[in-house]
């Protein structure tokens, strides 16, 4: 293995990455479905945000919000594809060490955001229904754009400092990874040296993250609730449930995989191979493939926009 000296110890020149363990020979067949998710996540969230962007009536906060977080499934999609599909494609089970680190970078910066503005569209539900005369006024369209951009800058920033902190460790020829794109968790694993800064900074990104981010949801879906239970008309309460239905399927779709996986990376040293790739699989694809059909299926509005341009698009036919 080729290696590179530094100012503390050696890095490796590339890493091995892993497809699904045992099935090795199967790459070409396993491509198949990894594929039709591709197509699925970037045709689905690709049609949500251009019926957001096209149709004026879908220029809300809560549909917004939807773009930004469909935005933030495209680009954790398109940070795994190269890797996923060069080693299940074409057999290609190396990547060099500088872009393990961009790419490690680009998943959890867009995790990240993606979290964020699931945090976001909760405290949009919670305003509309709480104080829906103001709705507008409340979110209008520069806090909203405001508010994407410093999500966007938070995640870049704290994300910044792992790549040089992984820099700075030995590795000692250990390069081997267990999936087939690079995770911090996975990383963390490998160099021979103290990484107990990298722990804590990587344990601080969680919690002020993942961690009050999902703690926030929690207290917004309370006071939802809250508010919800004071309206006297049964049918009023339904209407309202109603509108964050879709909202709760994109936070269980999210955080059920993250959590499982994190539980796994953290405690689960003797859980076998192909039930961490399988895991970590679910987390990167399950939210980005179901959500734009939840939105498509639950939300009305957005329904009603894509029929419409597909009805549109026949009629030019």
């Amino acid at each position: 293995m080729k290696s590179s000296n530094n100012s503390v110890g050696l890095l490796p020149a590339t890493f091995i990455l892993v497809g699904i363990p045992g099935l090795e020979s199967e790459h070409i067949w396993i491509s198949i479905p990894f594929c039709l998710m591709y197509i699925i996540i970037f045709l689905g969230n690709g049609t949500v945000l251009h019926v957001i962007r096209t149709d004026a009536a879908l220029h809300q906060p809560m549909y917004l919000f939807l773009a930004m977080l469909a935005l933030a499934e495209v680009g954790v999609s398109v940070s795994t594809l190269p890797t996923v599909l060069g080693m299940f494609l074409f057999d290609i089970s190396e990547i060099t060490f500088e872009a393990c680190l961009l790419q490690m970078f680009c998943i959890h910066s867009f995790s990240i955001m993606e979290s964020a503005v699931l945090l976001a569209m909760s405290v949009d539900r919670f305003v509309a229904i709480y104080s829906p005369l103001h709705y507008t006024t409340i979110l209008t369209l520069p806090r909203i754009f405001s508010t994407g951009t410093v999500i966007g800058l938070k995640s870049i920033v704290l994300m910044a400092p792992l790549p040089i902190l992984l820099r700075r460790l030995p590795f000692c020829g250990h390069n081997a990874l267990s999936h087939s794109y690079c995770l911090h968790p996975n990383l963390i694993h490998l160099p021979c040296g103290d990484i107990s800064i990298n722990n804590i900074y990587g344990l601080f990104i969680v919690t002020s993250t993942f961690g009050l981010d999902s703690l926030l949801i929690v207290v917004s879906y309370g006071l939802i609730l809250h508010t919800v239970l004071g309206i006297a008309v049964g049918e009023g309460r339904k209407k309202a449930l109603n509108t964050c239905g879709s909202h709760v399927c994109a936070v269980l779709a999210y955080y059920v995989p993250m959590i499982g996986l994190s539980m796994v990376h953290r405690f689960g040293h003797h859980v076998s191979p192909l039930l961490q790739t399988m895991m970590a699989n679910a987390y990167l694809f399950f939210p980005p493939v179901v959500n734009p059909i939840v939105y498509s299926i639950k939300t009305k509005e957005i329904h009603r926009a894509i029929v419409q341009m597909l009805s549109e698009k026949r009629l030019r036919a």
